[in-house]
């Protein structure tokens, strides 16, 4: 098994969807024990903006590309290449302003090529990132309704629209409404990524 691990967080160790995500990593370890973990941290090392010259690059034929598109292009592929060899994806998606953090929308823009980990057909789009199991862990410091969470619609129809259809949201909610809050919601995490890998 392939494990690929994205964190999101600027926040280093006192982050909490990375501490969720080491933990579901962890129990995924333990019911696999020859699995590989490959961890890539954005919020310690960000992946770079898609700009101008980056979309520039992309359009480029390969055969046509200067030096530094090639390298910027490069620099996606490698996380191409990381997505499709990875048999489960487990994702630290903090919520910031109501959305995820730009570090995870960088990586989310990386991936998504078309003719590679997308297509478009007579009858619409297709993912080509299939057969893989997702978890999200998400933190955030309220609480949100599911018909009315601001963050998650817009990370499932990602994956969706990836071919990555088979995930699992575990969410730490209230951890800036009082110290009773938070620990609730680290406790519902905890029984969360529990359920999910019994």
């Amino acid at each position: 098994m392939n494990i690929l691990q994205i964190t999101s967080s600027v926040r280093g160790g006192a982050s909490e969807s990375t501490r969720v995500t080491n933990q579901v990593v962890d129990k995924l370890l333990a019911k696999h024990l020859d699995a590989k973990v490959l961890r890539r941290d954005f919020g310690a090392q960000p992946h770079p903006t898609l700009d101008g010259a980056a979309v520039g690059a992309l359009f480029t034929p390969a055969d046509q590309r200067s030096p530094e598109q090639a390298a910027r292009v490069a620099l996606d592929d490698a996380l191409i290449a990381e997505a499709q060899a990875a048999d489960v994806i487990v994702i630290g998606a903090p919520m910031y302003n109501f959305g995820m953090p730009t570090q995870l929308k960088n990586w989310f823009d990386a991936i998504a090529r078309s003719g590679v980990t997308f297509r478009y057909t007579e009858s619409g789009p297709e993912g080509l990132l299939k057969n893989k199991k997702v978890y999200v862990a998400t933190a955030r410091g309220g609480i949100y309704p599911v018909d009315a969470d601001p963050q998650v619609p817009h990370i499932r129809m990602l994956l969706n629209f990836l071919g990555l259809t088979e995930h699992t949201f575990i969410y730490s909610s209230g951890l800036n409404m009082g110290p009773e809050a938070a620990a609730k919601g680290q406790q519902e995490a905890d029984a969360a990524v529990e359920a999910a890998l019994a």
